[in-house]
Protein backbone atom coordinates (compact mmCIF):
# COMPACT_ATOMS: atom_id res chain seq x y z
CA UNK A 1 0.00 0.00 0.00
CA UNK A 2 1.42 3.33 -1.02
CA UNK A 3 0.13 6.54 0.47
CA UNK A 4 1.28 9.92 -0.68
CA UNK A 5 0.64 13.17 1.05
CA UNK A 6 -0.76 15.84 -1.23
CA UNK A 7 0.94 19.22 -1.06
CA UNK A 8 -0.34 22.06 -3.23
CA UNK A 9 2.25 23.93 -5.24
CA UNK A 10 2.42 27.71 -5.22
CA UNK A 11 0.90 28.00 -8.71
CA UNK A 12 -2.10 25.81 -7.79
CA UNK A 13 -3.24 28.14 -5.01
CA UNK A 14 -6.19 30.33 -5.96
CA UNK A 15 -6.62 33.50 -3.94
CA UNK A 16 -9.97 35.19 -3.48
CA UNK A 17 -10.87 38.54 -1.91
CA UNK A 18 -13.35 38.80 0.94
CA UNK A 19 -14.85 41.86 2.61
CA UNK A 20 -16.01 41.93 6.24
CA UNK A 21 -18.10 44.64 7.88
CA UNK A 22 -16.90 45.09 11.47
CA UNK A 23 -19.97 47.06 12.57
CA UNK A 24 -21.18 45.77 15.97
CA UNK A 25 -19.04 42.62 15.77
CA UNK A 26 -17.05 41.46 18.78
CA UNK A 27 -13.35 42.19 18.28
CA UNK A 28 -11.96 38.75 19.18
CA UNK A 29 -14.52 36.77 17.23
CA UNK A 30 -14.04 38.94 14.18
CA UNK A 31 -10.25 38.60 14.44
CA UNK A 32 -10.38 34.81 14.71
CA UNK A 33 -12.63 34.53 11.61
CA UNK A 34 -10.30 36.81 9.65
CA UNK A 35 -7.15 34.97 10.82
CA UNK A 36 -8.63 31.64 9.73
CA UNK A 37 -9.23 32.95 6.19
CA UNK A 38 -5.79 34.61 6.00
CA UNK A 39 -4.14 31.30 6.92
CA UNK A 40 -6.22 29.33 4.43
CA UNK A 41 -7.66 26.92 6.99
CA UNK A 42 -11.06 27.18 5.35
CA UNK A 43 -9.75 25.49 2.19
CA UNK A 44 -9.36 21.76 1.59
CA UNK A 45 -5.86 22.38 0.20
CA UNK A 46 -4.55 23.86 3.47
CA UNK A 47 -0.88 23.20 4.18
CA UNK A 48 0.88 24.42 7.31
CA UNK A 49 4.08 25.37 5.50
CA UNK A 50 2.48 27.34 2.63
CA UNK A 51 0.56 30.58 2.48
CA UNK A 52 -2.65 29.33 0.87
CA UNK A 53 -4.94 31.96 2.41
CA UNK A 54 -7.09 34.64 0.85
CA UNK A 55 -7.11 38.43 1.01
CA UNK A 56 -9.45 40.03 3.56
CA UNK A 57 -10.75 43.62 3.61
CA UNK A 58 -12.22 44.83 6.91
CA UNK A 59 -14.39 47.96 6.70
CA UNK A 60 -15.98 50.06 9.49
CA UNK A 61 -13.17 49.19 11.92
CA UNK A 62 -14.10 52.21 14.05
CA UNK A 63 -17.48 50.63 14.82
CA UNK A 64 -16.22 47.31 16.22
CA UNK A 65 -17.92 46.19 19.46
CA UNK A 66 -15.79 46.22 22.60
CA UNK A 67 -17.07 46.19 26.19
CA UNK A 68 -16.46 49.24 28.38
CA UNK A 69 -14.34 47.21 30.80
CA UNK A 70 -12.10 46.01 27.94
CA UNK A 71 -11.74 49.58 26.60
CA UNK A 72 -10.37 50.76 29.94
CA UNK A 73 -8.31 47.78 31.13
CA UNK A 74 -6.67 46.39 27.97
CA UNK A 75 -3.32 48.12 27.54
CA UNK A 76 -1.06 48.09 24.49
CA UNK A 77 2.60 48.50 25.44
CA UNK A 78 5.64 49.30 23.31
CA UNK A 79 9.19 50.40 24.02
CA UNK A 80 11.42 52.53 21.82
CA UNK A 81 14.64 51.01 23.15
CA UNK A 82 15.74 54.26 24.74
CA UNK A 83 15.67 55.13 28.45
CA UNK A 84 12.16 56.17 29.48
CA UNK A 85 10.93 54.88 26.13
CA UNK A 86 8.01 52.86 27.51
CA UNK A 87 4.68 53.92 25.98
CA UNK A 88 1.34 52.54 27.10
CA UNK A 89 -2.06 53.14 25.55
CA UNK A 90 -5.47 51.72 26.41
CA UNK A 91 -7.72 50.05 23.87
CA UNK A 92 -10.15 52.98 24.02
CA UNK A 93 -7.40 55.51 23.24
CA UNK A 94 -6.07 53.43 20.33
CA UNK A 95 -9.61 52.92 19.02
CA UNK A 96 -10.10 56.68 18.88
CA UNK A 97 -6.68 57.43 17.39
CA UNK A 98 -6.21 54.52 14.92
CA UNK A 99 -9.12 52.04 14.82
CA UNK A 100 -7.47 50.05 11.99
CA UNK A 101 -4.55 49.22 14.26
CA UNK A 102 -6.81 47.58 16.87
CA UNK A 103 -8.08 44.98 14.40
CA UNK A 104 -4.65 44.51 12.80
CA UNK A 105 -3.06 43.76 16.19
CA UNK A 106 -5.85 41.38 17.19
CA UNK A 107 -5.47 39.41 13.95
CA UNK A 108 -1.67 39.47 14.17
CA UNK A 109 -1.84 37.82 17.59
CA UNK A 110 -3.74 34.89 16.07
CA UNK A 111 -1.31 34.24 13.19
CA UNK A 112 1.96 32.26 13.38
CA UNK A 113 4.92 34.14 14.80
CA UNK A 114 7.29 33.61 11.87
CA UNK A 115 7.86 34.77 8.29
CA UNK A 116 4.78 32.90 7.12
CA UNK A 117 2.62 34.81 9.60
CA UNK A 118 4.07 38.11 8.41
CA UNK A 119 3.33 37.13 4.81
CA UNK A 120 -0.26 36.25 5.75
CA UNK A 121 -0.74 39.53 7.62
CA UNK A 122 0.18 41.50 4.49
CA UNK A 123 -3.01 40.20 2.87
CA UNK A 124 -5.14 41.99 5.49
CA UNK A 125 -6.51 45.43 4.57
CA UNK A 126 -8.32 47.38 7.30
CA UNK A 127 -10.25 50.64 6.85
CA UNK A 128 -11.93 52.78 9.54
CA UNK A 129 -14.81 53.82 7.26
CA UNK A 130 -17.14 52.02 4.88
CA UNK A 131 -15.15 52.79 1.71
CA UNK A 132 -12.20 50.79 0.36
CA UNK A 133 -10.14 51.08 -2.86
CA UNK A 134 -10.35 47.37 -3.78
CA UNK A 135 -13.48 47.28 -5.97
CA UNK A 136 -11.40 46.03 -8.92
CA UNK A 137 -10.72 42.75 -7.07
CA UNK A 138 -14.49 42.12 -6.74
CA UNK A 139 -14.46 41.07 -3.06
CA UNK A 140 -17.21 38.75 -1.83
CA UNK A 141 -18.80 39.09 1.62
CA UNK A 142 -17.30 36.67 4.11
CA UNK A 143 -19.89 34.14 5.33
Amino acid sequence: MTTKTYTPSEKEIERHWFVVDATDQTLGRLASRVARVLEGKHKPTFATHLDSGDHVIVVNAARVAVTRDKRETKVYTRHSGYPHGLRQETLGELLQRRPEEVIRRAVKGMLPRNRLGAQQLRKLKVYAGAEHPHQAQRPEPLA
